[in-house]
């Protein structure tokens, strides 16, 4: 729904244009980070932190990943945040039809927030507590969280009307298909396998769980700054 753009080499350059004067400041002084006297905790302590809140991690993403993907199945089983069946007989007024996808992305978009968010800063605190290396990275990582974090919900909430548009797209794609075809259409198929609904399903599916891997980035990225610094010790 939208032309792909090359990753390009100039990071830097890009992320640029998204900080201002006063972001730089906050930058500055979370690199600055005064690490005195912080003292760096045992190896078995640090070892003891990196199995807990590598625990925490597989169970929060496992359990987000369970309710997308039970609501995107029609038999995926009962779910908090359910999709809607297709009525026979009622006709399709795309606006109206998505709404309710539309509702269960958003929905999908709170879990996500609400669980991912106090599992980062969780996980922050762990390397605050583990070395003063870790310590600096933790204050940047809440720098850059508190700079980003409305830029990164401005973009992702652009994604429910880029569904919008496919969903669109797919059921228009299967009206020509009837057309075609010569046949009748039928609500009660569209989510057989293969079917534009099912088909919509899936996709809907597969962007939640790639918006749940990018929410859980910055957190494995510090999760591996702990197992790096645990395994240097050991």
């Amino acid at each position: 729904m939208v032309d792909a753009v090359g990753p390009g080499n100039a990071f830097a350059e890009k992320l640029g244009l998204w900080l201002d004067f006063t972001d730089a400041i906050t930058l500055r002084a979370a690199h600055d980070v005064s690490t005195t006297g912080t003292p760096e905790a045992p190896s078995g302590v640090q070892a003891h932190a990196r199995v807990a809140v590598g625990a925490q991690f597989a169970r929060v993403r496992a359990a987000l990943a369970d309710s997308i993907t039970k609501s995107c199945s029609p038999n995926g089983g009962k779910t908090r945040i359910e999709m809607p069946t297709p009525q026979a007989g009622v006709p399709l007024d795309l606006g109206v039809a998505y709404a309710p996808y539309r509702r269960s992305y958003l929905a999908h978009q709170r879990d996500m927030d609400l669980s991912v968010r106090p599992l980062r800063v969780n996980v922050r605190e762990v390397l605050a507590a583990a070395s003063p290396p870790l310590k600096k990275l933790a204050a940047l990582d809440a720098a850059l969280d508190g700079i980003l974090r409305e830029r990164e919900a401005s973009l992702l909430s652009t994604v429910p009307s880029l569904l919008k548009k496919r969903f669109e797209q797919l059921f228009k794609a299967h009206q020509q298909t009837l057309v075609d075809t010569q046949q009748a259409d039928n609500p009660a198929a569209w989510m057989q396998t293969g079917a534009w609904l099912a088909c919509f399903c899936h996709e809907l599916e597969t962007v939640l769980l790639a918006e749940l891997d990018l929410r859980l980035q910055p957190t494995l990225g510090l999760m591996e700054a702990l197992n790096h610094e645990t395994t240097k010790h050991q």
